[in-house]
């Protein structure tokens, strides 16, 4: 089965004492899974080494990750000299992360959303030609249910991490929602008057919805096996993350038929229910302001632990069966402890249920370095310019100044209040008081600080691909001005730039969630998906069903499909003005119009320049007849009048 949404003694070792607990469950494949067996015990050992040594191994990059996390924020911890200046001027600036590092992320994560988010988000062709209506079918039917689930979150956070830490790491899941369900009815009653009718309504339980949806992990919690690299995470032994639940959604999965999940009572005698693993190892929390979702165990709720894991083993070889060949496997261990699933990992697929993006890979690291840590170094001498001005602003706005205490009452002199009397002492008075206290002089060795930090900016656009003008600023500085050719040229390369990163991650992650989306709706599907025929196939489907909504059931999806991988572009990203040329040129010649579809031709120009709905603005298409046709038509019935209708 897919991964389905839906007073304690303890050992001297640390580990909960079961043997008195029986709750009489009913093991698949007659194995015994009872916490504390021996045949259990020895599969939390394997699990739990592979997840420590991938743990062990991913953990080398935390350092590197933590100081992006502080990097992507304004604010840092105050030194105490800072503390103490906040507490008496809570005014004055105090050091910063300039957020220009931030301001790049944005852009890149604008271009990938663009890429991306385009409707519908995957696309599906027919290998044969009994699969073309099929694969229409499927791409509307997967549409809705990333609309219906959200997919566009959970893929913003995937983009985000991969350009943060250089992997972001994406399950796909089979959703399966259950709630009240209206059930109209018709009520006949009799009586002596006659017959009357009434719409009866009830709410029963029943499926709401199922479908497919996208759940992101964090790079922190992510286990992969260290003997692969990022974009060979198919090819390991194992795969696995980490996740927080808790004992009530735990038990009422386990009371869904199907469901895969056992011994989550025993959990019910466990006071600490933590991983080893599950710790908050990022700097996130180090946001003004801002909190991480792994904190510690709440004292009022019952948080879970899990370590969810697929393997790839034989199963005779660790008691699971007697087959003699590498099967894939599904774990979860909860709490270090206790085993919650132990079942064959059933996808059609056959692959393991997730899917990285690595845009920087280099093909042979298991975490590549990302784009944000190439520019920590520049991003780093840019707050350090910007904050040894601020610095030096602070101390030469106050007063720096030179006093004869022997002259000049100094409690006088410390009174920081404006329109103040500073008093000479009795030895000073008569003589007068240019003498008395003197400005010490100040220079601001760091005003070309700020001037320099462009030169550090510009070198950051060049790395990052992320120009001005991709985030929405026009360039600066030079007498010359900006040329429209030179604009152009430039945002053209810089997109093309971006498109490499979006072709990347299309044909890593995009195309195996595509895959998997697809394998699970022909897998999992059980009812009728009700669909609104739109898009790139409304045509040809309106033509076929003669209406612009259609029920799909499962056996009109189960054909043979490719997915169709985007190559990066953003609606109007690469466009070039020589087509509107091209097709002025083509629109006032006779020649070429006769050779050449202007229909065609202006509707894919429309659309490389963003416009999603050229469909809507076609005349409707009208045909003229004879008046002598048109009254032997409406003779035969088949043309009625307006006021006859």
């Amino acid at each position: 089965m897919p991964y389905i949404v839906t007073g304690d003694q303890t050992s001297p070792a640390g580990k909960q004492d079961y043997s008195r607990y029986n709750y009489d469950y009913d093991y698949p494949m007659d194995l015994d899974l009872k916490p504390g067996s021996k045949f259990h015990d020895a599969l939390v050992s394997k699990i739990l080494t592979r997840a420590n040594e991938s743990r062990a191994e991913i953990s080398k990059r935390f350092d590197s990750w933590r100081t992006i996390d502080k990097i992507l924020t304004t604010y840092v911890t105050p030194e105490d000299q800072e503390v103490i200046l906040q507490r008496k001027e809570p005014k004055k600036p105090i050091s910063i992360v300039f957020p220009y590092s931030y301001s790049m992320l944005e852009a890149l994560l604008t271009y990938l959303s663009m890429a991306f988010f385009q409707d519908p988000m995957f696309q599906y062709e027919g290998v044969e030609a009994d699969d073309t209506v099929g694969a229409m079918l499927l791409e509307l039917v997967i549409r809705v249910h990333c609309l219906k689930t959200k997919v566009p979150l959970a893929l913003h956070t995937v983009l985000r991490d991969s350009l943060s830490y250089g992997i972001g790491v994406g399950i796909p899941e089979w959703q399966t929602q259950y709630g009240k369900v209206p059930i109209r009815s018709e009520v006949f009653t009799g009586s002596d008057l006659g017959t009357t009718r009434a719409t009866q309504v009830d709410f029963i339980n029943d499926m709401i919805f199922e479908g497919n949806s996208l759940t992101n992990i964090d790079p922190y919690m992510f286990l992969p096996d260290p003997a692969v690299s990022s974009i060979d995470v198919q090819k390991g032994e194992f795969v696995g993350w980490l996740d927080r639940s808790n004992i009530m959604n735990m038990l009422s999965e386990e009371s869904q038929p199907d469901s895969g999940c056992l011994n989550v009572k025993y959990l019910k005698h466990k006071a600490n229910k933590t991983s080893s693993l599950m710790l908050d190892q990022s700097s996130r929390q180090d946001k003004f302001g801002g909190t991480s979702l792994q904190r510690q165990m709440s004292q009022t709720t019952n948080p879970v632990d899990n370590i969810k894991m697929y393997i790839n083993l034989i199963p005779k070889d660790w008691g699971l069966s007697d087959y003699e060949y590498p099967q894939k496997w599904f774990f979860r261990l909860s709490a270090d402890d206790v085993i919650t699933a132990c079942e064959p990992a059933d996808h059609n697929h056959g692959l393991y249920p997730i899917a990285v993006a690595s845009p920087e890979f280099d093909g042979y690291s298991m975490t590549p370095i990302g784009r944000m840590e190439i520019l920590y170094g520049l991003q780093h001498t840019l707050d350090f310019l910007f904050n040894s001005h601020i610095t030096n602003v602070r101390k030469a706005i106050n007063d720096m100044l030179i006093v004869d205490p022997y002259l000049v009452n100094i409690n006088d002199l410390q009174n920081p209040e404006p329109g103040k009397l500073i008093r000479l002492r009795r030895p000073a008075w008569g003589r007068g008081v240019d003498k008395v206290v003197q400005q010490l002089a100040v220079q601001d060795i760091t005003r070309l600080n700020i001037s320099d930090s462009a030169y550090i900016t510009q070198w950051m656009d060049r790395i990052s691909g992320a120009d001005q003008s991709m985030q929405g600023a026009i360039r600066q500085g030079g007498p010359e001005r900006l040329t429209k050719s030179e604009f152009q040229g430039t945002r053209g390369s810089a997109v093309s730039r971006l498109q490499r990163i979006a072709m990347l991650i299309g044909m890593q992650f995009m195309q195996d969630i595509g895959t998997m989306f697809a394998v699970h709706a022909q897998q999992y599907m059980t009812r009728e998906a009700h669909i609104k025929i739109t898009g790139r196939y409304e045509q040809q489907l309106i033509q076929t069903f003669n209406t612009g909504r259609a029920s799909v059931s499962p056996h009109d999806i189960a054909i043979n499909y490719d997915v169709i991988v985007r190559d990066g572009s953003i609606p109007g990203g690469n466009f070039s003005e020589a087509w509107i040329q091209l097709f002025n040129i083509i629109g006032s010649n006779e020649m070429l119009i006769q050779q050449f579809d202007v229909v065609k031709l202006f509707t894919y120009i429309a659309q490389q320049l963003g416009a999603k709905n050229v469909e809507d603005f076609k005349r409707v298409q009208q045909t003229q007849m004879p008046d002598q046709d048109i009254l032997s038509q409406a003779q035969a019935g088949n043309l009625v009048p307006l006021g006859g209708m």
